[in-house]
C-alpha cells in the first residue's frame, strides 16, 4: 500500500494531492542536470504556480519564469525573486508594473521592442524570442513554430546587428520532448541564429524538456548542452521546463457519485469534472491513468457493453462531452469509492475553471511522514467573487 493509500481517509474530495517525496525527486534531479551542466533550470509558472509549495522548490533552484504581470508578481512576491518574464505581447497599461517584478524581458516581435524597449534602460535584461521554424511537435495546439505562429521573430526578419541593449535569445519549441528531440532541433536552431551568437549573453531554450520523465536520457541532455557550452563558452544557457518539475508528484483525487447506464454503456459520475478539471485530457486530447484500471484502447460502444467491469468516466457538470472511456476495473464501481487520477499536478492546476459552478478540487500536500497539509479549500464564495 502506497503513502498516499495509507492516508487517503484525511483527504478532502475531489483534491488535488502534491506528493512532497515524489516533487523532491523531481527537484533533486533537476538541480543535478543544471549542475553537471551548467545551466540554469527555472520554473515556469504557465504549467505550476502552487506559490504553497514554493518554499521546497526554493532549496533547489533559484528564479522562475513569468507570461503576465499576475505570475510576475507572483515570482517577486511568493517566489522571492524577480522573474524571466516573455509574454506574446505586452500592454500599455501593465508593462511598467511587469518591468518591477522582472529580472528579464523578452519581447515577442521587434515592434513590441521598439515600442517598450526604452523603458527598460539596464532595469532588466533585453531579450527577443526567435522561431527556428523547426519543432518535431505533432499537436498543432501546443507547437509554437507551427506554419503561420505568432510566436518569435524569424532568422529571415533580424538585423545582422542586433541593437546594443538585446543581450539574449529566448527558443521554445519543445512539448514534453524527449532529449534527443532537443539535439536535433539545436542543429536548426544554430543554423538559424548562431550568426548572431557573439553579440549575445544568454540564450533560453524553453521549456518542453521532460527530464524527469521515466526513461528520459539524461545523459544526453548534459551531453547535447555540455557541447554547446564548448562551441560558445560565453552564452549562458537556461531552460525553463514546466510539466518537469511536477511530472507524476500526485493525482487528483475523486468519488464515484452514481453510475448510470444508457444502451448497455455504463458511465461512472464523478465529483469531479474534465473540462473544470483536467482540460488537457479534452484538448489534447488524452486519456489519464485511473489507478488499478485498465485503460482499454478501443472506446467504441460494443467494446463498452461488452467488457467486464467496463465503465466511461463522466464528468459532473452539464458539458455533454464531460465524459471520458473506457477503463476496466477488477470490480463493478460503487457509489463512494475513491478513484485516482495520477499525474494531475501540472497543466491542471492552472487551467481549470468553474464552469457550471462546479467547485474546484481542495488542493494539498501530503508530506513524506504522512501528515496531509490542506493547501486550500474552495467554497462558495471563491465563485460568486469571480463572476462580479
Amino acid at each position: 500500500m502506497t503513502l498516499l493509500e495509507k492516508n487517503i481517509e484525511k483527504i478532502p474530495s475531489p483534491c488535488y494531492v502534491m506528493e512532497e517525496a515524489l516533487l523532491r525527486r523531481n527537484l533533486e534531479l533537476i538541480r543535478s542536470v543544471a549542475q553537471r551542466a551548467d545551466v540554469e533550470i527555472i520554473l515556469a509558472f504557465k504549467a505550476f504556480a502552487l506559490w504553497k509549495s514554493f518554499p521546497f522548490f526554493r532549496e533547489y533552484i533559484s528564479h522562475t519564469t513569468a507570461s503576465s504581470l499576475f505570475e510576475a508578481r507572483l515570482a517577486k512576491e511568493e517566489f522571492g525573486s524577480l522573474a524571466h518574464t516573455y509574454s506574446p505581447a505586452y500592454t500599455e497599461e501593465e508593462f511598467n508594473d511587469i518591468l518591477e517584478c522582472s529580472s528579464h524581458i523578452t519581447f515577442n516581435s521587434l515592434s513590441q521592442y521598439n515600442r517598450f524597449a526604452s523603458r527598460v534602460q539596464g532595469r532588466a535584461s533585453v531579450g527577443i524570442r526567435v522561431n527556428p521554424e523547426y519543432s518535431e511537435i505533432e499537436t498543432d495546439l501546443y507547437n509554437p513554430c507551427a506554419q503561420g505562429s505568432r510566436f518569435g521573430v524569424l532568422a529571415d526578419a533580424l538585423p545582422a546587428q542586433l541593437p546594443d541593449d538585446i543581450e539574449g535569445f529566448h527558443i521554445h519549441c519543445h512539448c514534453e520532448s524527449d532529449s534527443d528531440a532537443f539535439a536535433r532541433t539545436l542543429v536548426h536552431i544554430e543554423e538559424k541564429f548562431s550568426k548572431w551568437f557573439s553579440q549575445l549573453k544568454w540564450i533560453n531554450f524553453g521549456g518542453g524538456h521532460l527530464m524527469t520523465r521515466k526513461g528520459y536520457d539524461v545523459e544526453l541532455l548534459v551531453k547535447t548542452l555540455n557541447d554547446f557550452h564548448a562551441r560558445y563558452p560565453w552564452l549562458k544557457v537556461v531552460l525553463e521546463p514546466g510539466s518537469a518539475f511536477a511530472w507524476q508528484t500526485g493525482p487528483l483525487l475523486a468519488k464515484v457519485v452514481d453510475v448510470v447506464e444508457n444502451g448497455g454503456v455504463r458511465t461512472a459520475i464523478i465529483n469531479a469534472s474534465f473540462t473544470c478539471h483536467m482540460p488537457d485530457c479534452l484538448e489534447m486530447p488524452y486519456k489519464p491513468a485511473i489507478r488499478y484500471a485498465n485503460t482499454l484502447e478501443d472506446d467504441d460502444l460494443d467494446t463498452a457493453r461488452n467488457t467486464p467491469h467496463a465503465y466511461r468516466i463522466g464528468g459532473n457538470s452539464c458539458l455533454s462531452g464531460d465524459f471520458m472511456g473506457l477503463w476496466q476495473f477488477d470490480h463493478d464501481l460503487q457509489i463512494g469509492e475513491t478513484l485516482v487520477f495520477e499525474d494531475m499536478i501540472h497543466y491542471t492546476t492552472v487551467k481549470t475553471n468553474m464552469f457550471n459552478g462546479i467547485g474546484h478540487p481542495s488542493i494539498g500536500m501530503l508530506h513524506a511522514d504522512g501528515a496531509f497539509e490542506l493547501f486550500r479549500q474552495y467554497v462558495y464564495e471563491d465563485y460568486r467573487d469571480r463572476m462580479c
